[in-house]
């Protein structure tokens, strides 16, 4: 157990940020979803669109690595590009 103010306080913001980067997570694990799941390409375009967004807000943000956000939208516009 913490037995200075500085850690309970470490402690509090630590317990925020994980609720916080378990949320993007979460969001970005239902975009790449339903891009997987769309069964034509107008959809799958239009939720890979989305998905791309959010992938590149949590990079920035360095919730994720840059290069995980690169190579999941790779593997998602093959996947697209596959349903043509």
């Amino acid at each position: 157990m913490a037995h200075h103010r500085s850690a309970f306080k470490r402690i509090r913001t630590s317990a925020k940020a994980a609720a916080a980067n378990k949320h993007y997570r979460s969001m970005m694990r239902t975009a790449i979803k339903k891009v997987r799941a769309a069964a034509d390409k107008a959809t799958a375009e239009q939720a890979y669109r989305q998905a791309c967004s959010i992938l590149d807000k949590l990079a920035l943000r360095g919730i994720i690595h840059k290069n995980k956000a690169a190579n999941a939208k790779s593997r998602l516009a093959r996947r697209v590009n596959a349903l043509a």
